[in-house]
């Protein structure tokens, strides 16, 4: 690939950085990515073509490096370079990692992900965009080509963050077809958080059930996929295709089997939060689901996840079902589900060997932090116990009321009725 700029070309950024071109990565609309490398460290620049070198995009720019990144997740601008001849300039940004893999790579079955791996990636897209807006910025073009995620950790990496700002500063980019908010692709608002979030939601079904939320009947309908059959079916008509009440959008069987199939894995709580999405989310921006609340259930799947004993697939936990109710969705055996932990709106499942990480406990958005652990007796492996694994006192209280405390290091047993005071929230067992 021939780009604008030449392999071994210096060019000395705001910082005053001298960075080498390497070699060219990619190009897309707006311009093309470099491999460039200052003092043994490589990075990446993203050099505009001349069309799209306009005054306002250099002053996101000017904006977005000053204020810097709200999360480790967003490969955020960190430097401006200027041509030397001023037709041009670009940004430069941390360098994505060759083990981090699209979300495109995911749905074109080049690559499989767990569902523990999903629902991982899912947490931390999430968190970021959280991180996000809470700093009073939206992303206003969400869409599966600027998600990349470990295959194996599920963390994610965010690209083109160059079109991030606050609603009120103008931008360039309303969205990307299929993902806008219904209210953008009828021309009525601009880009916000509640735009995003439905951004996010979408990007979500995509993940979860490699599909998209909208497409169904009324796809299949169309003759001509031009822009008014998209308007009607992403904006002045769109239909969730597993809208509760209204059927007239399901997907069809063998052109939407990917919905079909992969719809059926899920535990409620998660499908609830897309009908939600594309239900009431579809007229209420102000009523989407939040970010939070997609943690909590992406949380909540990973801490429930039971290996069929009979072929090891991933079954995951549903609340909605009765404890003898799970069936392998693999081999079609049924799953015996162990006892649960509930704090709140959290849930662990009580398999030897289970970890409960802080956000289970403490709801605050911490997966990676452990503070207990499932262990069995050593004198009877059928008795469970959860392991402070934490800093802090724990208070055990019995089915009868009485009081143990639990100490860093002690185990509480797991007894059905009886729970755990953890300081900030009460676990109990079922």
């Amino acid at each position: 690939m021939n780009g604008q700029l030449q392999s071994g070309v210096v060019l000395t950024s705001q910082a005053q950085v001298s960075y080498r071109v390497i070699s060219l990565l990619g190009a897309g609309g707006q311009g093309e990515v470099y491999d460039v490398e200052a003092g043994g460290v490589h990075k990446a620049l993203k050099w505009y073509f001349p069309k799209n070198a306009l005054p306002q995009q250099l002053d996101i720019l000017k904006w977005l490096v000053e204020l810097g990144s709200p999360d480790a997740a967003f490969l955020w601008p960190e430097d401006l370079i200027f041509a030397p001849d001023g037709k041009t300039f670009g940004y430069v940004m941390p360098l994505r990692p060759k083990n981090y893999k699209g979300l495109v790579d995911l749905l074109g079955f080049r690559i499989n992900l767990s569902f523990y791996t999903r629902c991982r990636t899912a947490f931390n897209l999430a968190k970021a965009y959280e991180k996000l807006h809470a700093s009073g910025n939206c992303y206003r073009d969400i869409n599966y080509n600027n998600l990349f995620f470990d295959p194996d950790t599920g963390d994610v990496l965010i690209c083109d963050n160059d079109n991030v700002a606050p609603k009120d500063m103008p931008g360039l980019v309303k969205g990307f077809p299929g993902f806008m908010a219904p209210e953008i692709v009828r021309g009525e608002a601009i880009p916000s958080r509640h735009t995003d979030q439905y951004s996010l939601a979408v990007l979500l079904f995509h993940l979860f059930m490699i599909a998209h939320p909208l497409l169904g009947q009324q796809e299949a309908n169309i003759k001509c996929w031009d822009v008014p059959a998209q308007k009607k079916l992403y904006g002045t008509n769109p239909v969730f295709i597993y809208d509760p009440n209204n059927d007239s959008n399901r997907p069809v069987p063998g052109i939407h089997d990917n919905a079909i199939i992969y719809w059926a894995l899920y535990p409620q709580e998660l499908k609830d939060l897309f009908i939600e999405s594309f239900t009431t989310g579809l007229s209420s921006p102000n009523k989407r689901v939040t970010e939070k609340r997609w943690m909590d259930a992406a949380a909540n799947m990973m801490s429930g996840i039971c290996p069929c004993p009979r072929c090891g697939a991933e079954v995951l936990y549903d609340d909605a079902k009765a404890a003898g109710a799970h069936t392998c969705w693999n081999c079609r055996s049924a799953v015996p589900m162990p006892g649960v932990l509930e704090t709140g709106k959290h849930r662990v499942l009580l398999r030897p060997g289970a970890k409960l990480p802080a956000h289970q406990v403490y709801g605050n958005c911490d997966m990676d932090t452990v503070v207990g652990s499932v262990i069995q007796n050593p004198n009877n492996p059928n008795i469970l116990g959860i392991r402070n694994e934490g800093k802090d006192n724990w208070t055990y209280i019995k089915p009868d009321g009485t009081q143990i405390p639990v100490a860093p290091g002690r185990t509480a047993a797991a007894a059905r009725g009886a729970k755990i005071d953890f300081g900030r929230n009460t676990g109990t067992f079922k």
